[in-house]
């Protein structure tokens, strides 16, 4: 299984990035992917989530109705808007995928979901830098 992260880079406070997941190695519709970030000297954190058989998702209380997940299955793909970035959104943004078994559509909105903890595979990070 590999995940691949793409997109990230610079922009200035209040701009856009899209960042995008590619899956390969796994059937797609059997996972929920997430997005997860850590900072630098900072606690990883779970961003958002979707489950790609039915679309569900999970977004955190900090990016709410900024950044909104969505997926392609026939890409095997997943990308996260990014709107009004602030600086402290600056962080190493890291995709992951958990099986979802009998394709449960909470498994976003699990506790080991959402920190990471239950993921079964990661891709290895990309850099967001938002400058004030």
């Amino acid at each position: 299984v590999q995940l691949v992260e793409s997109g990230g880079g610079l922009v200035q406070a209040g701009g856009s990035l899209r960042l995008s997941c590619t899956a390969s190695g796994l059937t797609f519709d059997d996972y929920a992917i997430g997005w997860f970030r850590q900072a630098p000297g900072k606690e990883r954190e779970g961003v958002s989530c979707i489950s790609t058989f039915d679309g569900s998702t999970y977004s955190s209380d900090s990016v709410k109705g900024r950044f909104t997940i969505s997926s392609d299955n026939a890409k095997n793909m997943v990308y996260l808007q990014m709107n009004s970035l602030k600086p402290e959104d600056t962080a190493v943004y890291y995709c992951a995928a958990v099986l979802t078994p009998f394709r449960y559509s909470r498994t976003c909105h699990r506790a080991d979901t959402i920190d990471g903890s239950g993921m079964d595979y990661w891709g290895k990070g990309i850099l967001v830098t938002v400058s004030s």
